[in-house]
């Protein structure tokens, strides 16, 4: 977990205003929910590894030796499922929404990853698996094309092909899970490690790294055995068609070694790449039946996420110190009354000027050299010779040039500069 300091803060901001932008751009709402979930909303939805991966919240009080009932959200498409059973009526029939929070996994995170960190998500809850799966797609990739990233390489597959690979095989469809779990490790211990994982775990599937790893024709022709191997194929081959010819600078390609650790999806399954990038910064796909685990009857929905924590360091570094979103400092000059300073400030404020005022005893040097320290842009002295004039002296702190104006038009000349 982290401490953020304000220029962290505003250049993750920057980078999250771009991205709802661009999400707001195809119509997806802003949605909130708790940090907080009943432990039993979360439980169960993410296969085995995540379910031990959720900060549960011990109770207190009188019920302090309880079990826990409640648990820190692992991530936001659960909440996402329980808001649609929860007011069905007020989505509608299609429901597009975009959230952008901090989730919690009590893990153990390697470098780079973390136990508090933000999802940035969009999903699309009521249609059949078609246009919203493209669009999913290529809202995501233009929101990182808006972010200034190129090269993208969407790598695509389903559910349904892995489910028909196992089938075509004999494999128990109970294990399924196990398997899916170890595969979708390859890129983080390789195909050595997935073997000693799937040993461990009792498995002989060898024969599936080989045939996901080999040549395409071979793979294709094994899924045509089974009729939900074949579906998968259809489903990948429909979504290169509609989303690949519209992805900004980058390609959408069958990639039958992804699997995605996730127990909830049930189709398509994507991952986003991008030159230089070994770790993917966007992923997501359809979860047909998570949301009928709240509602009671089936409702189709697909979503992504933006690896948001990994995207901010690519696209955006933050000023060094502490920069403040003021355009203007109030100087305290000797024999200056402080409530005058006071007074300035909330004139300039009035006039939507954000406006500081020094809040200590220094010499004006030292005034100064704050104002440039924090990036702010002017100064605007008024000490008592300048009351006498009816002026006020406005520094600039980048060319260092003094101007004397009159009080009249203090507001009019900085909203002129700031303009500029």
């Amino acid at each position: 977990m982290r401490d953020f300091l304000p220029a962290e803060v505003n250049a993750r901001e920057k980078v999250l205003s771009t991205v709802s932008g661009v999400f707001e751009s195809y119509g997806f709402g802003p949605l909130e929910t708790p940090a907080i979930e009943r432990l039993e909303i979360l439980q169960g939805k993410y296969g085995e590894e995540g379910d031990r991966l959720i900060f549960k919240i011990a109770q207190r009080g009188a019920k302090a030796t309880e079990e826990a009932d409640l648990a820190l959200r692992y991530d936001l498409t659960v909440p996402l499922a329980r808001v649609v059973a929860e007011y069905g009526d007020r989505t509608g029939k299609i429901f597009k929404r975009y959230q952008v929070a901090p989730v919690w996994r009590a893990d153990r995170p390697g470098r780079g990853r973390y136990r508090e960190f933000y999802q940035c998500d969009v999903d699309v809850v009521g249609p059949e698996f078609g246009l919203a799966d493209a669009e999913t797609i290529l809202v995501l990739t233009d929101a990182l094309a808006a972010l200034g990233l190129k090269g993208f390489e969407v790598r695509l597959n389903s559910r349904k092909v892995l489910r028909g690979l196992l089938e075509s095989y004999g494999i128990d469809p109970a294990r399924e899970t196990d398997v899916l779990v170890a595969l979708d490790k390859f890129d983080k211990i390789g195909e050595a490690g997935v073997r000693k994982e799937l040993d461990e775990r009792g498995l002989d599937a060898a024969f599936l790294l080989l045939e996901v790893s080999g040549p395409e024709d071979e793979l294709r022709r094994q899924l045509g055995r089974t009729e939900v191997g074949r579906a998968g194929l259809e489903e990948v081959d429909r979504l290169i068609d509609l989303a690949g010819p519209l992805v900004s600078d980058g390609a959408v390609r069958f990639s039958p070694m992804l699997a995605r650790g996730l127990s909830y999806y049930t189709g398509p399954i994507f991952e986003v790449y991008v030159k230089g990038s070994t770790s993917a910064i966007s992923s997501g796909g359809r979860y047909d039946d998570l949301v009928g685990m709240f509602a009671g009857r089936s409702i189709p929905a697909v979503g992504g996420s933006l690896g948001i924590e990994r995207i901010i360091p690519l696209v955006s570094r933050p000023e060094e110190g502490v920069v403040s979103p003021a355009k203007v400092l109030v100087a305290v000059l000797d024999g200056d009354s402080p409530g005058d300073a006071l007074g300035l400030a909330a004139e300039l404020r009035a006039a939507r000027i954000p406006t500081e005022v020094y809040l200590d005893e220094d010499h004006v040097g030292k005034q100064i050299g704050y104002a440039s320290a924090r990036g702010i842009p002017y100064a605007v002295l008024r000490g008592p010779k300048e009351k006498e004039q009816g002026i006020v002296t406005i520094r600039d702190l980048q060319t260092r040039e003094q101007t004397a104006v009159p009080e009249g038009d203090l507001i009019a000349v900085l909203r002129d500069r700031s303009s500029t």
